[in-house]
């Protein structure tokens, strides 16, 4: 039997609770109609991955291979796209260079070594929010949860990074132990170029740079393949920029980013993302405020093609530790307390 329960929301929303055997957040629109939000269930899992050589990456690499070789471009599959890529890669990342070559000999499979450029891959999008101040960076990601890896890493590529993996070896954000953190947001513009995919991009000034002056600098020379916005924070600074494929990295007003760049936001990308919204809340709540990014507007439950918040991260670089919060639960992890293990939470149930 299913049971309907109505509920107040502090902030006025009217919600209906629908219970039985799943359950779903039925939240009224502007238009006063009811609308389902469904909660799931998503994984997470810890692990540590040295320096790459030992077998760890590659067990973990293995078992998601079927599911990445298909995100490859049709460029990235002939000959001279591959010899493309590996160029550029070696062009622009020198000092990831054994490292690539360490994970694609351990991956040994066909392509492996092209994936993992992150030169040749499908442009995605995600709608996230985030904000940085000296020593802190916060941020929501959001995006449907099966498109999420979910993967925490502590790795030793070039130096000790913490981060939430995804494509392999690329990061949605992370901090290395100089006391840098970075992470991405999309930047809201369907324009695509040859480049890197952004994920590459956080992984390498992790494991190259001390700060944040000095990422700016390397990402002046790197090219990217979609518009994205990275938020940067050290002891001392706090910063996003603006990159894409069609533009210089350009220093944002302020230190925080949803899923717009230096254009104007139509009405209809307001009305399907909700970019300036969240951006005005977050700018409001500051770098502290996790609890407002457990709540709407920053917290998503879904939207109409099934993406929704998936975790907060709370990085203070300057003491090695980040910490992951859900509704009710969090994890922490640090540089000296590493634990591997997994966690399973409930998505789509706000604060």
């Amino acid at each position: 039997m299913i049971s309907l329960v109505f509920v107040e929301a502090d902030d006025g929303l009217h919600q209906r609770v629908v219970q039985g055997v799943a359950d779903a957040h039925l939240i009224r629109s502007s238009q006063g109609e009811w609308q389902p939000v469904w909660q799931q269930h998503k994984t997470f899992q810890a692990i540590e991955v040295g320096d790459g050589g030992d077998g760890r990456w590659a067990a973990y690499a293995r078992g998601l291979w079927q599911e990445m070789e298909g995100l490859l471009t049709e460029e990235g599959r002939t000959p001279e796209g591959a010899d493309r890529v590996r160029a550029l890669f070696r062009a622009h990342m020198p000092e990831l260079v054994p490292v690539l070559d360490r994970l694609a000999g351990q991956l040994d499979r066909p392509e492996a070594e092209v994936f993992l450029t992150h030169a040749a891959l499908r442009p995605f999008s995600q709608a996230c929010t985030q904000i940085g101040q000296s020593g802190t960076l916060l941020r929501n990601y959001d995006l449907r949860p099966d498109q999420c890896e979910g993967t925490i890493v502590s790795s030793c590529f070039l130096r000790p990074v913490i981060g939430m993996q995804d494509m392999l070896w690329g990061l949605l954000d992370g901090m290395n132990d100089a006391g840098l953190a970075v992470s991405l947001t999309w930047g809201g513009r369907s324009v695509y170029g040859r480049g890197f995919a952004i994920l590459i991009l956080v992984r390498y000034l992790l494991e190259t740079c001390d700060t944040v002056d000095e990422a700016v600098d390397r990402l002046r020379s790197l090219p990217v393949a979609v518009p994205q916005n990275l938020t940067l924070v050290d002891p001392e600074k706090a910063m996003t920029v603006f990159v894409g494929p069609d533009m210089p990295p350009t220093v944002a007003p302020d230190a925080c980013a949803a899923n717009h760049q230096h254009l104007p936001v139509t009405d209809e990308q307001e009305q399907a993302m909700r970019t300036q919204e969240r951006l005005r809340a977050i700018r409001a709540a500051g770098a502290d405020d996790v609890a407002a990014m457990l709540k709407p507007p920053l917290y998503r439950s879904v939207d109409e093609q099934g993406s929704r918040t998936l975790y907060t991260a709370r990085y203070q670089p300057i003491e090695g530790r980040v910490t992951y919060h859900w509704p009710g639960e969090s994890w922490q992890q640090s540089f000296s307390d590493f634990a591997p293990g997994s966690r399973t939470v409930t998505l789509g149930r706000a604060s």
